[in-house]
């Protein structure tokens, strides 16, 4: 960098300048290159280009007024207001408010502010939950940190949970509401898009492409369109109701359980990367188990309670998304750990006899 101001010293002397500033909207000392007589630019104006504007009267012809910041009335600056407690002193700190769908990307200032004194980490999980009530705009929860949880009393946008990095989003459908959650969109498209770590439930359903490129988030949701789990390289994805077609499409990584009560899902699956299989495995069964009952407890979900009741019928109709890659990978490593296992005694035995 020292060379190019070098460099950008030398040419500007030799223009005259001893600024930068100086030599904003100096057209005048500008010449056409070569490369602008090019056959296919002959004949275009470029006269506005080179335009000088008059200047008699006093104006400027380069920024010397401060641009407004756009986001001073962003909503984590007022949720920054309140967390003090929580940020400064790790207290458990609960706060409400409105939200609306001008307010996009919440949560990403205030995720700033703890990275910055925390690091990575964050805070410890349940110090800091904001409860919104509204429409959410775009990106809601993006690249939130660990220890905060946003819960929406609501519906959002697109790009919920946008490189979540750690915290938690809960879209919650509103008490009051007249329809049945799981038959009803109440999030956008790209959910979760390159999401690392961290927890989502959504009491309803969400638009396309939930958890493309997900590498490492858990999340339960009521029902996806078309491209679910798209690029996914980590991370559990639990859908408890339908889905659309072409899901898990370059799915690399990470596990998907499906609740596939009309049997038609290897129709809507593509199955290029991934392998389908029963939920009978006990270890299966009991994590698909504690994420409904987690998501139950988040978000009071009729749908997860009609499920948990009747868990002895409804588990047999679950499908497990696994890719091929992936169960190889796994399958790799179980048997380098069953052959150390094997090889371990034998070798403790030689070296003590």
């Amino acid at each position: 960098m020292y060379f190019v101001a070098e460099e950008a010293r030398q040419i500007m002397a030799e223009l005259g300048f001893r600024k930068i500033e100086d030599m904003v909207g100096r057209s005048d000392r500008l010449r056409m290159h070569k490369a602008l007589s090019h056959w296919k630019a002959k004949g275009l104006d470029f006269s506005a280009i080179f335009h000088r504007p008059d200047m008699s009267d006093g104006r400027a012809i380069r920024c010397v007024v401060p641009q407004a910041d756009r986001l001073a009335d962003h909503l984590d600056r007022e949720i920054l207001q309140h967390a003090e407690g929580a940020i400064e002193r790790k207290e458990t700190t609960r706060i409400q408010m409105r939200i609306r769908n001008v307010n996009r990307t919440v949560g990403a200032i205030l995720s700033n502010c703890i990275v910055k004194r925390y690091g990575p980490k964050g805070l410890p999980d349940g110090t800091l939950e904001v409860v919104l009530t509204g429409s959410a705009g775009q990106s809601f929860g993006a690249f939130l940190a660990p220890g905060v949880t946003l819960r929406l009393v609501g519906d959002c946008n697109d790009y919920l949970g946008k490189s979540l990095s750690g915290g938690r989003i809960v879209v919650q459908t509103p008490p009051e509401a007249p329809f049945i959650a799981h038959e009803n969109i109440i999030a956008g498209n790209t959910l979760i898009y390159g999401g690392t770590s961290g927890e989502v439930f959504i009491n309803g359903m969400a638009g396309e492409r939930f958890g493309v490129r997900n590498s490492g988030v858990t999340a339960v949701v009521e029902g996806v369109g078309d491209h679910g789990c798209e690029y996914m390289t980590g991370g559990v994805v639990v859908v408890l109701g339908q889905t659309g077609c072409n899901f898990a499409a370059g799915m690399s990584g990470g596990l998907a359980y499906v609740l596939d009560e009309m049997q038609l899902f290897d129709t809507l699956c593509n199955l290029d990367m991934v392998e389908l299989e029963p939920v009978w495995q006990e270890m299966d069964k009991a994590v698909l188990y504690e994420l409904i009952e987690r998501h139950l407890e988040w978000t009071g979900s009729e749908r997860a309670k009609y499920v948990l009741r009747a868990w002895p019928d409804m588990v047999g109709r679950f499908v497990k998304v696994v890719p091929i890659d992936y169960r190889k990978a796994l399958e790799r490593m179980r048997a380098v750990e069953h052959r150390d296992t094997e090889t371990t005694p034998a070798t403790e035995e030689v070296f003590h006899g």
